[in-house]
């Protein structure tokens, strides 16, 4: 049976759902506000649409290999560095599993009361363990509960949370149409007065006011916000027409990505004043997105002359809504990827890397002991972070750090290593947008250049406002997997080598006889 091929409009609609994260519009508009409306464009014409092409070129190129990005990198540059590489985009999954872990609570509080309220839980009335601590140990505990449903094959829970994906999508179509017709009924009025340049070049945070390093440090966020189209390189070969609709598919994908963005942010100024809604101590990245959502729906109200009590019971409901949404996006996000990152990476890469039975995958398909390391690994993050941490707005902004940093490495990696591919004879290369070795030198470069750059800024910034812990976090995350995954592979090299070292003397000895 023929395989049905994605026409253009699937392709850009695969490419936006896999990328697109609504989630950071609200935290880019508290960080920012429409200042960081700039940054998006300038990040996806810069970054993500050659970096989409390079991944392109690589999965049309590689397209019979099973091993992704492993095999990518090791038949571009070496097994070495691909591993190290890839072991780097595993681990980043596992940072992006603490913040999960850790944020969980903060849909749950919306949903029970309404509004966060984690800052004030505590255990017994223990000073000790209220707010962050307590939050890390029940965020500890859920993901040893996560992991052990996981090991026994209990995978229908996903079933469940893949109504999550399409309740964010619906999500941004009601903020859309709700903005407009807000401002429709508004006159024109935005909450927040949008000035034109002085807008899109001054941000709304006071601790961005011209301290130019802060600002440059943003654009590891919005570089993050075009996470996930490493996904992209395994649809070239499941195109029509690839050569023309592929180009087109990524190009129109990103314009509509970084409209999305743009657009979103913009609105969300139209119904949120930043001093009077989140100039708050209370605010931080790990409840700012629920409450601009609260304030969404009662600046709706208010746009139609409701009262005081029924817009704060639109805000309660709305927040309880958009609470459980993001509940079952992430509760299905976690559950599939505590066990595909390690299942990728194991497949992927040599038996022998692995010590022991670590390596080891069960007949239901579950690496379980990786799983447990992974778990123990998860959970000593998490609690270490919270207890060291000294509020609420410090921890959550330590782990939106390191999930960021961490997760935009291993694109260092795939595009410092795009020249040298580029160099690689034999290739099927029916699929190409750097025709000369010259373009695809420059763009690797280039784009490498920026992530480096954007990776720095982000470490550095925070010793500037005395938030050494946050830029400690940052380094200690990468450079903690960098080091394991140098250690195993060194270890692998030399396990292989006393392997070659004894097969020489065997044949030595068998032709002495």
């Amino acid at each position: 049976m023929k395989e049905k091929k994605l026409g253009l409009m699937s392709l850009i609609l695969m490419i936006f759902t896999s990328v697109y994260g609504f989630n950071n519009i609200p935290r880019s508009y508290y960080l920012m506000g429409f200042a960081a409306i700039p940054w998006f464009v300038i990040s996806g014409l810069l970054f993500f649409i050659p970096f989409a092409f390079m991944i392109a070129e690589y999965g049309s190129a590689f397209r019979t290999e099973s091993g992704g990005m492993y095999s990518w990198l090791s038949k571009s540059v070496g097994p070495k560095y691909a591993f190290i590489g890839t072991f780097m985009w595993y681990s980043s999954y596992v940072l992006w599993m603490v913040n999960v872990a850790s944020g969980i609570w903060v849909p749950v509080s919306n949903i029970i009361f309404g509004e966060d309220t984690t800052s004030k839980w505590s255990l017994f009335g223990i000073e000790f363990l209220s707010g962050q601590r307590l939050l890390g140990i029940m965020a500890a505990l859920f993901f040893i509960c996560v992991t052990y449903f996981d090991s026994k094959g209990i995978d229908k829970i996903q079933k469940v949370t893949s109504v999550g994906g399409t309740a964010v999508l619906t999500i941004n179509v009601i903020v859309l149409i709700g903005s407009i017709i807000m401002i429709i009924a508004r006159h024109g009025q935005f909450e927040q007065p949008f000035l034109g340049v002085h807008s899109l070049a001054t941000p709304l945070n006071a601790d961005y006011q011209g301290h130019p390093l802060m600002i440059l440090s943003f654009i590891v966020y919005a570089l993050f916000a075009y996470g996930g189209i490493e996904a992209v390189g395994g649809l070239v070969d499941k195109t029509e027409n690839p050569k023309k609709n592929f180009p087109k598919g990524i190009v129109s994908a990103a314009m509509v990505i970084v409209v999305g963005y743009a657009l979103l942010i913009l609105l969300v100024g139209s119904f949120t004043n930043y001093d009077e809604i989140l100039g708050k101590g209370n605010i931080n990245l790990g409840n700012v997105s629920y409450i601009i959502m609260s304030n969404f729906a009662s600046s709706f109200g208010a746009a139609f002359g409701a009262s005081k009590a029924t817009q704060v019971a639109l805000a309660h409901g709305f927040a309880r809504v958009y609470a459980l949404i993001m509940l079952l996006a992430l509760l299905g996000a976690m559950f599939t990827l505590v066990y595909s990152t390690l299942k990728q990476i194991i497949d992927g890469t040599p038996a022998e890397l692995w010590p022991g039975k670590v390596g080891q995958i069960e007949e239901d398909g579950m690496p379980k002991n990786a799983m447990w390391i992974q778990c123990a690994i998860v959970c000593t993050m998490i609690l270490l972070i919270s207890f060291s941490g000294d509020s609420m707005q410090q921890f959550f902004l330590i782990l939106t750090a390191i999930v960021n940093v961490g997760m935009t490495i291993p694109y260092l990696f795939i595009s410092f290593a795009f020249p040298s591919f580029k160099k690689l004879k034999n290739l099927d290369r029916s699929f190409e947008v750097y025709k000369s070795q010259k373009s695809a030198n420059f763009w690797g470069y280039f784009v490498t250049l920026i992530l480096a750059l954007a990776i720095g800024f982000a470490i550095i910034q925070p010793v500037f406002t005395g938030d050494v812990a946050t830029t400690v976090w940052s380094v200690i995350g990468p450079i903690f997997f960098g080091v394991v995954a140098w250690i195993m592979y060194s270890r692998y090299e030399r396990k292989c080598e006393s392997k070659d070292a004894v097969e020489e003397t065997t044949e030595e000895a068998i032709e002495a006889e």
